[in-house]
């Protein structure tokens, strides 16, 4: 059964303008969804979908439950409701998923975020993490939030497709020592080597803030440090561009074997 909301000041609405908050999708264990695509990617990889809102004219999800939620509102509403300058019709509430570690990591590759603080950077990665086959990415203390509409963008729906924690430096240590993997960073020091000289199918790659690199307590836990090559008026690539680079180079000598 389809509700049908026509005022702005509905309770539900009001709820949905609150969710560009982080500290309010913490509370209420809920994040959005704001397009066709992103609605399909969570219902599609087993995100909990609590209510889906369509503007007139936009049909439901062909696959929706028939638990979730139903409501419908008239295009003007939508357009005061959607976070997006352009709305695209359908809006889902979604259950916050819980991102604590697990107790031991499968074997593989993973990307490490350390202190990523642009919404736009953390999804870029997660989006590249997934394309070039990454096991999982784990998020350190300072990254921005996955679930904030921006990095949902960016990502493409990666977020939901891909394994994702928060972790302590502590609990990073402990899990990839527990999986036997090697931490490698990117940074300039005495045993920084040219990424093409290592073999990266099984470790984890840690990308560091946009302004500031991995904080020295991070690197301190890495095996060594890798260097892209790049021409040498350049000093450094940003927190997406090194991560496609390093995850291309892994990739690339997986496919090769």
């Amino acid at each position: 059964m389809t509700e049908r909301i026509t005022s702005r000041k509905n309770p539900l609405l009001e709820h949905v303008r609150k969710l560009d908050s982080a500290a309010y999708r913490r509370q209420t264990g809920t994040f959005l969804c704001d397009s066709p695509k992103l609605v399909d990617e969570a219902l599609h990889h087993g995100v909990a979908v609590q209510c889906v809102i369509t503007a007139d004219g936009v049909p439901f999800p062909a696959d929706l439950p028939d638990a979730v939620r139903r409501v419908s509102v008239p295009a003007d509403v939508m357009t005061s409701v959607s976070p997006l300058p352009t709305p695209q019709g359908t809006l889902a509430l979604c259950a916050l998923p819980a991102l604590s570690p697990p107790d031991s990591l499968p074997d593989g590759r993973y990307v490490v975020l350390d202190g990523v603080q642009d919404p736009g950077n953390v999804g870029a990665v997660l989006r590249t993490a997934d394309a070039f086959g990454c096991t999982g990415a784990l998020l350190l203390p300072g990254c921005a939030d996955p679930y904030s509409l921006k990095t949902l963008r960016a990502s493409m729906g990666a977020v939901f497709r891909l394994p994702l924690y928060t972790v302590t430096l502590p609990q990073l240590s402990a899990l990839l020592d527990g999986a036997g993997l090697p931490l490698y960073g990117t940074a300039l020091r005495h045993d920084t080597v040219d990424v093409r000289s290592r073999d990266l199918r099984r470790c984890a790659l840690v990308i560091g803030s946009e302004g500031q690199g991995a904080r020295a307590e991070t690197l301190a836990l890495c095996r060594e440090t890798l260097r892209i090559p790049m021409t040498p008026h350049c000093e450094s690539l940003n927190a997406a561009a090194a991560a496609a680079v390093l995850l291309w180079e892994a990739y690339r000598a997986e496919e090769g074997n």
